[in-house]
C-alpha cells in the first residue's frame, strides 16, 4: 500500500523528527552514555566473542599439553590455571552473555518496541559484565586465576588446601558477574511482557522470545544459590567461617548441592536461546513457520521447569541414599521428552518445508546433529549405574561439550550469519561461510568424539599428564588434532564477519526472507526502531501484508517514548517516556568494580567507599528530574 504525497509529506518530517530525538550523538562521552539496545547487543556479542577467543586459546595449549603421554608443555599449577578459567570463561563470560547480547539487540525488535524496558539498567548490565571479565581474565595474566575448576569443589578450594588469591577471584568475580546477569533477566521479562506491539498475544509471540523469557526466569531461581555458595566460601576463605569445613561443624556436599541447584539449570539457561535461534533461523529457508508452535512453546517452559530438579544428576557417585537417587535419575530421564519434542517439530519443518540451502541453515543442521548424539549420551548419564561407572572421566567432557558447544556454538554461529544485516546491515560471504561450517563442523567431531573412547578406556578427566601404553595415546592425538582444525573453522567465521562489516555487500531489506518482525524495519534499524508502532495481525507479521502496509500508513508515535501493552493480549494501555543516554550506569558499574576490588585486595576502606559511591550515584540515577512549568502543567 502507498500514501499519497499530501499524506507522505507530513509523516517525512514526523521521521525525521523522530529521527532527531532518537539519534545519540557520535562523540566519546556518547560511546560510554548508550542506552541504545542495539549498540548494547552489539557490545555483549563482541565482548564475549573475545573472552571466548581467550578462553579458545586456552584450551589449545590443554590440548597441545596432552597430546602425547609425559607432555610438559605446562606446569600442574598452569594446567589447573588453565582449565579452570577455560571452563569459568565459556560458561559464564561467553556462552550466556553472547546469547543474551542477541537478546538485547533483537527482543525489542521481534517485539515491535522501540527499547528495552529499563535503557539504563542494560546499559549498566553490560558494564558489569565487562569489568567481571576484565578482572576474571587480567588474574590469568598475573598468575593467579582460578585453579580450583570451574565448579570450585570444597574442600580443595578452601583453606589450607588452596592459598592465595585465586579462588577469591573466582567467587567475588561471579558473584559481580551475577548482577549482571540478573539486571539482564529482571529487563528481558518486562520488556516482553509490557512492551509487546498491539496485537501480539502470547500466542503470537516469537519462539525466540519465549526462549530469552523462560531463559531469564530460570536465571531469577537458579542464581541466588550459586551467589549464597560463593559468598560463603568467600567468608570460609577470608574470615574464618566454617560453613564447608566438617571439622568445625560444617558440611563439604552443602556446595555441591548449592552449586549444581544452579549448575544444571544452568545448562539449559545456556541452551534454551540457542533453541530459540534455532526455530527463528528454520523458517526462513524452510518457507514455513515451525511445525507444532504450541509444543515448542511448552516443551520450553517444561524443560525451564524441569531443569531444577535434576541437579543431583551430577553427584550419583558421592553417596547420597538411593532411594533419592531414583528419582533425580528419572528427572533426568523425563527432561529428554521435551527437548525431543523440539527436535522432532525442527524436523517436521524441514521436511514438510522448502528448503534453501544457506550458511545460517547448514550450522542449525549441523546443531540438531551434534545436540542430538549429545542428548544421547544424556540419557545415559540419568542411568545410576552407568554414570558411577564414567563419573569424572572423559566421557563426561565428550558428553558436555556436545552439548553445550552442539547445543549453543552451532546455533550463535548461524545466528550470527543469519542477523548479521540487522546487526551490521552487511552481508557475509557464502562461499566462506560454507568452509568454516565444514572446518568447525569436522574440527568439533574430531576433537571431542575420540574423548568417549578415552574415557570408555578409563581416562579421568583433569590431569595434566598420563603415562603411555594405556590406550590413550591415539585418541589424545586425534582430538588435539581436531582442536587445531576447530580453531582455524572458528577464525574464518571471525574472518568472514569482519570482512564483511568492512567492506560486504550491503543487505537488502530483509535478505533471508525471515517471519518476524527485526525484518520489517530498515536493514539496519534506525535508532527508534519502528517509525509507527506495528499493528500485529499473526505469528508470523514479517510475512503478514496487513502487518507491513499499517507499518508504512499509520501515524508516527511522537517523542522519545515507547507504548506499553496488557500482559496477555498486548492491547495498547498508555505512552511511557524513555530515558536518553547517561553516564550514571558506567558510573555504578565503576563503584560495584571498586567495591569487588577492595575485597579482592583485603583493602576494606575502599570496599566500603565503593558501597557509599554506590549509593550515591544509585540515588542520583533515580531522583526524579525537574520539570519545566510546561512540563508539569502538561502531566
Amino acid at each position: 500500500m502507498t500514501t499519497t504525497s499530501a499524506q507522505a509529506v507530513p509523516r517525512a518530517v514526523a521521521v525525521a523528527r523522530l529521527e532527531e530525538q532518537w539519534r545519540e550523538q557520535r562523540s566519546l562521552r556518547s560511546w560510554f552514555a548508550t542506552v541504545d539496545h542495539k549498540r548494547i547487543g552489539r557490545r555483549y556479542l563482541v565482548t564475549a566473542g573475545a573472552f571466548f577467543g581467550l578462553a579458545g586459546i586456552d584450551a589449545l595449549l590443554l590440548r597441545t599439553q596432552l597430546a602425547r603421554a609425559g607432555g610438559d608443555v605446562l606446569s600442574p599449577d598452569q594446567y589447573n590455571q588453565l582449565f579452570t578459567m577455560h571452563g569459568t570463561a565459556m560458561i559464564f563470560l561467553f556462552a550466556t552473555p553472547m546469547l543474551f547480547g542477541f537478546g538485547n539487540a533483537l527482543v525489542p525488535l521481534m517485539l515491535g518496541a522501540r527499547d528495552m524496558a529499563f535503557p539504563r539498567l542494560n546499559a549498566f548490565g553490560y558494564w558489569v559484565f565487562l569489568f567481571a571479565g576484565l578482572i576474571m581474565f587480567s588474574s590469568q595474566f598475573l598468575g593467579v586465576a582460578p585453579n580450583g575448576g570451574w565448579f570450585a569443589y570444597v574442600p580443595l578450594t578452601d583453606l589450607p588446601y588452596s592459598l592465595g588469591r585465586n579462588l577469591d577471584v573466582y567467587t567475588l568475580g561471579l558473584i559481580f558477574l551475577g548482577v549482571s546477569t540478573t539486571a539482564g533477566a529482571i529487563n528481558f521479562i518486562v520488556t516482553s511482557i509490557k512492551l509487546r506491539a498491539p496485537g501480539m498475544s502470547l500466542n503470537r509471540a516469537p519462539l525466540f522470545v519465549w526462549a530469552i523469557v523462560a531463559t531469564s526466569f530460570m536465571v531469577l531461581f537458579a542464581l541466588p544459590a550459586l551467589n549464597a555458595a560463593n559468598a560463603l566460601l568467600f567468608l570460609d576463605r577470608r574470615f574464618g567461617t566454617h560453613f564447608f569445613q566438617p571439622d568445625a561443624g560444617g558440611n563439604t556436599l552443602l556446595w555441591q548441592h548449592l552449586f549444581w541447584i544452579f549448575g544444571h539449570p544452568d545448562v539449559y539457561i545456556i541452551v534454551l536461546p540457542a533453541l530459540g535461534i534455532v526455530s527463528a533461523i528454520l523458517p526462513a529457508f524452510c518457507r514455513r513457520g515451525v511445525a507444532a508452535y504450541p509444543l515448542v512453546v511448552l516443551a520450553t517452559i517444561t524443560i525451564a521447569i524441569i531443569s531444577f530438579g535434576v541437579w543431583v544428576h551430577h553427584m550419583f557417585a558421592t553417596g547420597l541414599p538411593s532411594l533419592s537417587l531414583s528419582f533425580f535419575s528419572a528427572a533426568s530421564v523425563l527432561i529428554t521428552i521435551p527437548s525431543g519434542i523440539q527436535v522432532f517439530a525442527w524436523v517436521a519443518t524441514m521436511l514438510f518445508g522448502r528448503i534453501v540451502v544457506r550458511v545460517p541453515l547448514l550450522f542449525v543442521v549441523g546443531f540438531i546433529v551434534t545436540f542430538v548424539m549429545g542428548g544421547v549420551t544424556g540419557v545415559m548419564f540419568g542411568i545410576t549405574a552407568f554414570d558411577m561407572q564414567i563419573t569424572d572421566s572423559y566421557f563426561v567432557v565428550a558428553h558436555f561439550h556436545y552439548v553445550l558447544f552442539g547445543g549453543a556454538v552451532f546455533p550463535i554461529i548461524g545466528g550470527l550469519y543469519y542477523w548479521l544485516p540487522v546487526l551490521t546491515g552487511k552481508m557475509a560471504s557464502e562461499v566462506l561461510g560454507r568452509w568454516a561450517f565444514g572446518l568447525v563442523f569436522g574440527g568439533f567431531h574430531l576433537t571431542f568424539f575420540p574423548m568417549h573412547l578415552s574415557g570408555l578406556l578409563g581416562m579421568p578427566r583433569r590431569v595434566y599428564t598420563y603415562p603411555t601404553g594405556l590406550g590413550w595415546d591415539p585418541w589424545n592425538l586425534l582430538s588435539t588434532i581436531g582442536s587445531y582444525v576447530l580453531a582455524v573453522g572458528l577464525l574464518l567465521v571471525v574472518l568472514s564477519v569482519v570482512l564483511a562489516v568492512a567492506r560486504g555487500p550491503r543487505a537488502a531489506v530483509d535478505p533471508w526472507g525471515g517471519d518476524t518482525l527485526e525484518w520489517a524495519a530498515t536493514t539496519p534499524p534506525r535508532p527508534y526502531n519502528f517509525a509507527s508502532i506495528p499493528q500485529v495481525f499473526g505469528l508470523h507479521p514479517a510475512w503478514d501484508r496487513r502487518t507491513l502496509s499499517r507499518l508504512e500508513t499509520d501515524e508516527v508515535l511522537p517523542g522519545h517514548q515507547a507504548l506499553l501493552t496488557s500482559e496477555l493480549d498486548a492491547r495498547p494501555q498508555r505512552l511511557v517516556s524513555m530515558p536518553e543516554a547517561s553516564l550514571r550506569p558506567l558510573l555504578a558499574a565503576l563503584a560495584l568494580l571498586v567495591v569487588v576490588l577492595g575485597l579482592l585486595w583485603a583493602v576494606y576502606w575502599l570496599a566500603i567507599a565503593g558501597v557509599v559511591a554506590t549509593i550515591v550515584v544509585v540515588v542520583g540515577w533515580l531522583w526524579p528530574p525537574q520539570l519545566t512549568r510546561a512540563e508539569a502543567e502538561a502531566a
